[in-house]
Order: C-alpha cells, then structure tokens, then sequence
C-alpha cells in the first residue's frame, strides 16, 4: 500500500465524475433508440452503428457544454469576488471615515469643555 494520505474529496470527485458520465451514457443511448426506431429500414447492424455514434456525439456534446458551463462558473466567481473585494473596501473606508469623524467630534467636544 502507498504511504500517501488519501484525498478524499479528489476520491469523491473522480468518482462523481465517473457516475456523471455514466448517467449521460445511458441518457445518450435512451435517445439514440428513440432516434433510430424512425428509421424502420435500418438492419439490426447499422440501427446498433447509428446508436452507437449517435452515443459518442451526445457524451461529446455534454462534455462540451459542462466545459463551457465551467468556465463561465469560473468567470462569473472572479466577477463576484472582485464585486465582493470592491464592496469590503468600501464598507471599511466608511467605517473608518465614520470613525474618524466620531473622534474629531470627540476631540471637538471634550477641548470645548
């Protein structure tokens, strides 16, 4: 056995992504069916080509959009975490300003007296 720990939300992932590709598989396979019985004059061979391929393009379009879909999560996380930056440093300039003017206020009050 390794002696290396194990990563286990790398484990959980991997296989996620193993049962993800599964499902879709099996999704793809359901529609090729559906898609070939329009085709009556396809023999048994060419109706289990045409499912197969049509398969493969649907795995490969899935992997496709769940890239695009990534990388947009991606896009859009660096665009709320700059908004969310951007906001904290605005609630502390404030925070500080307010601050600031509490202790001129201060100051202000107890020189007066």
């Amino acid at each position: 056995m390794d002696e290396r720990p194990v990563d286990a939300r790398a484990l959980i992932d991997e296989l996620e992504g193993h049962l993800l590709i599964e499902a879709t598989r099996g999704e793809g396979r359901a529609e090729a069916g559906r898609f070939s019985r329009q085709f009556g004059w396809l023999t048994d061979s060419q109706r289990a080509e045409v499912e197969e391929r049509f398969t493969e393009q649907y795995v490969s379009f899935a992997r496709v959009s769940w890239r695009r879909t990534v990388r947009r999560g991606d896009e859009l996380r660096g665009e709320y975490e700059e908004a969310y930056r951007t906001l904290s440093q605005r609630l502390l300039a404030v925070w500080l300003f307010g601050m600031a003017c509490l202790t001129a206020v201060a100051v202000l009050a107890v020189s007066c007296v």
